[in-house]
């Protein structure tokens, strides 16, 4: 399994929760997880099929700032 690894411009819970259902149909239940704490507001996201792109647009889709942090 992929891991990909986003910073982002989510900041509480309760934007975590309006994106949980799109971030299900994109990668699955359980697939992927924020860390708030960290100062890039993280996102990850564990697989071997979702692009990038189509985590940033929908991120983007929603108002959020979103950009794949690179190895």
């Amino acid at each position: 399994m992929n891991v990909i690894v986003f910073k982002t411009s989510v900041e509480t819970m309760e934007h975590i929760t309006h994106l949980a259902p799109v971030l299900d149909s994109l990668a699955g239940r359980g697939t992927w997880n924020f860390d708030l704490t960290d100062c890039d507001r993280i996102l990850r996201i564990i697989s071997d099929t979702v692009k990038p792109e189509a985590a940033v647009h929908l991120l983007s889709d929603f108002g959020f700032v979103c950009r794949e942090l690179e190895d």
